[in-house]
């Protein structure tokens, strides 16, 4: 079989198994009382709704690649990815006490570093970035690697888990990024990232019917951090390994909306004098609601950004610099002048 007959196998039985789980899953936190009870004003549901969607996420996308990997003489899995594999399952299993039991982000954040820990002395590290003023040199961070490849994955970690805050959020965001990975890795012919990404994106879809608006089913903490620890470290083994500028710029631009939301809230928060991990409703998804805009609206937009955001990726990494610097300032320019003039209509409650 070619990898293109593996990448749709791998799609399909991902997202069958997260469809197909899910409400058992539902029954599941039901039963042992992962339950979402609208408390505060962040919360946008007015139901009690089942948090823990992150395990049929997981469940379809782990059965996918070891069921491909153990199947399958031409796929050989590398230490790397075995790593990367245990570090996953150690988010999803304190996801899933957070999801019953609501821990606090101090309990939560030692775990979720000993996991990235174990997936950067496992292989997903980052080495070094190419140097763009000269041509071929490559800047090695040394020493500095491994907390930088830690401090990346944690970040993303928790960068995913702050923007679901509405239905269908984290994980449609978490879906496009996967799709954007997978396409970047195909183009550069690094097929165990396509594959990986391939399997994350049937678990992503295959749950989100249940997640849409309005939500039947919350993909939770065990999901949230999940899919940011994946996409993290899976960032790592695959776009940082490239020997031009587009290693550093192509995953910020594909992670770019989680990322800029969570350095926005934390900065945001030390400011008014509270802790980087109180949360609040001062997120940007909270701030498109104030404005108006329904959840199903706030999402569709964010979707489109984190989409834009991705197509410049692609760009960057399919072409030279001089060109996707170019394409990226007028995506840029696109962003600002649509955002001022939804504000604008917004604002005279034309739209």
């Amino acid at each position: 079989m070619t990898h293109t007959h593996y990448t749709l196998i791998m799609l399909f039985v991902a997202g069958l198994v997260a469809f197909a789980a899910t409400p058992l899953v539902g029954k599941l936190a039901a039963f042992i009382g992962a339950i979402d009870v609208p408390q505060d004003e962040r919360r946008m549901h007015k139901q009690p709704i089942p948090r823990l969607g992150g395990l049929a996420v997981f469940a379809g996308f782990i059965i996918a690649v070891l069921g491909m990997y153990a199947l399958t003489e031409q796929l050989v899995m590398d230490w790397t990815l075995v790593w990367m594999l245990i570090g996953a399952v150690m988010i999803v299993v304190i996801g899933v006490i957070d999801d019953i039991k609501r821990l606090t982000a101090w309990v939560k954040f030692p775990v979720q570093v000993a996991a990235a820990l174990i997936a950067v002395l496992g292989g997903a590290v980052i080495e070094g970035f190419s140097n763009p003023f000269v041509d071929g040199a490559f800047v090695e961070l040394g020493i500095f690697a491994v907390p930088i490849s830690v401090i990346w994955i944690v970040g993303m970690t928790n960068a995913i888990n702050f923007i679901d805050g509405l239905d269908g959020l984290s994980v449609g965001v978490s879906a496009i990024g996967a799709i954007t990975i997978f396409i970047v890795a195909a183009m550069k012919g690094n097929w165990q990232i396509a594959l990986l990404m391939a399997a994350l994106v049937g678990g992503t879809l295959g749950f989100l019917p249940y997640n849409v608006n309005p939500a039947s089913m919350f993909v939770g903490d065990t999901g949230a951090t999940f899919l940011g620890f994946v996409l993290g470290a899976v960032s790592i083994m695959g776009l940082f390994k490239f020997t031009a500028i587009v290693s550093f710029a192509v995953p910020l631009l594909i992670l770019g909306l989680p990322l800029f939301d969570m350095l926005f809230s934390i900065v945001r928060r030390i400011r008014a004098g509270k802790s980087p991990m109180e949360a609040d409703r001062s997120h940007v998804h909270h701030k498109l609601i104030d404005m108006g805009f329904s959840q199903k609206q706030s999402v569709s937009i964010l979707y489109a950004v984190s989409a834009v955001l991705s197509i410049a990726a692609v760009v960057l990494a399919a072409f030279d610099e001089v060109r996707a610097l170019i394409f990226l300032l007028a995506v840029m320019a696109v962003l600002g002048v649509a955002a001022w003039v939804i504000v604008t209509l917004r604002r005279n409650r034309r739209l």
